[in-house]
């Protein structure tokens, strides 16, 4: 399975509302990331707003591509965008700058 881990930067005027947006996702929504093939899935968030997450999936662009399809997605997709900046009309999850990865350290090697 792949990591993934990208970037986004969410209004700092923003950021305890969705911190506070998170500890509460819908379960439809969990499930939903569940089915599509999102694991291990984490978002960390800086003072600055800056919001790092991490991912793993079998094929990034598949999974992000199945959640697309679900009405749950739709909805919080929407619900998000007006905490972020810069994405030039996109959602969130299209939006998002993935960074590549220049090292990790493998578990018992």
């Amino acid at each position: 399975m792949a990591r993934y881990c990208f970037c986004l930067q969410v209004k700092p005027e923003r950021m305890t509302e969705y911190a506070q947006q998170h500890r509460a996702v819908w379960p439809e929504m969990q499930e939903a990331l569940r089915e599509t093939g999102w694991r291990n899935y984490s978002l960390f968030l800086r003072d600055d707003g800056l919001l790092i997450g991490y991912v793993e999936a079998d094929d990034l662009g598949a999974a992000q591509a199945a959640m697309a399809r679900t009405e749950v997605n739709t909805r919080w997709q929407a619900r998000m965008a007006e905490f972020f900046t810069g994405l030039d009309g996109r959602g969130p999850d299209e939006g998002f700058v993935l960074l590549e990865e220049v090292f990790h350290l493998e578990e018992g090697k």
